[in-house]
């Protein structure tokens, strides 16, 4: 039996990870000897050039970099707002405290549509604005619960210390409160910045201007048939010799692709600890 189970783990866990190891051999190979098929477990032709393309254009250069500071400022963005949203309301006594809490859980399942959305953001003059994508979903409503329950259970003697040192609200939330959600401070700031970090569609609707759209736009439009022949078209004269020696489309793909999705793997393996911890403590309440 556990035989059986084995077989079958190891079938899964072949057939999610190949995927993803078959792009990262095909970015490493030569894009015309890729053409021929027949790329499967290792470069047939080792080449670093698709890389080459990738870092020396400009355009997608410039979309990493966006990407970057959309994923690192937005972070930091949303869990100060949303961790002293929610500080506020795991306070007893606050008047009108269920009203507020049902008006943020009616937000997580309706919403006000995207026309309207796309009217109000154009009329406070935020599209096409590097700040529209910071403050796009700054405070995030799941994220304010699972923080407000961590909050709450909090022991009332810590902030009561606090307090009779002469600390003030906000005082004790950053000297205090803040120090020690770490653990869950750590676990919604990777599932924020994932969520950031993989975020195409909102650029792709609220930005029109090529110098602020992120790399997962880019890619996207890479993917896309008629926007890579106009890239490729746009290449610098270096890239677009060696597209037309050794570099495909394809190859172009599979090289942006492995760009666009390492650096947010490489962050889980020392977050992962904090992964039950901080999902736990702010989900359940004794």
């Amino acid at each position: 039996m556990h035989g059986i189970i084995y077989v079958v783990l190891i079938f899964l866990a072949f057939i999610t990870f190949y995927p993803f190891w078959n792009s990262l051999v095909i970015s490493f190979n030569n894009g015309s000897d890729t053409a021929l098929g027949g790329v499967t477990f290792w470069p047939r032709s080792f080449t670093l050039e698709n890389y080459n393309i990738v870092f020396k254009e400009d355009n997608i250069f410039r979309a990493y970099m966006i990407t970057i500071l959309r994923t690192i400022l937005g972070t930091a963005l949303s869990m100060f707002f949303t961790s002293l949203f929610a500080y506020g309301l795991s306070k007893k006594g606050i008047v009108f405290k269920k009203f507020y809490m049902i008006i943020c859980i009616v937000t997580m399942y309706f919403t006000g549509g995207l026309i309207p959305y796309f009217i109000l953001i154009y009329q406070m003059h935020l599209y096409n604005t590097f700040t529209f994508l910071l403050i796009h979903g700054m405070v995030n409503v799941f994220n304010m619960i699972i923080f407000r329950t961590f909050f709450a259970e909090l022991p009332d003697g810590l902030e009561e210390s606090a307090r009779i040192d002469g600390s003030s609200n906000f005082g004790v939330f950053f000297k205090i409160v803040l120090p020690i959600s770490g653990p869950v401070m750590a676990t919604l700031g990777l599932f924020t910045a994932v969520g950031l970090w993989n975020d195409w569609f909102t650029p792709a609707i609220f930005i029109s201007d090529q110098n602020l759209i992120p790399l997962q736009t880019l890619l996207v439009q890479i993917i896309n048939a008629g926007a890579t022949a106009s890239l490729m078209s746009n290449l610098n004269s270096y890239a677009q010799s060696l597209v037309q020696n050794t570099v495909t489309v394809k190859a172009l793909q599979m090289a942006t692709m492995m760009i666009a999705t390492l650096p947010i793997l490489m962050i889980y393996p020392f977050l992962q600890k904090f992964f039950v911890k901080g999902a736990l403590v702010g989900s359940l309440k004794e």
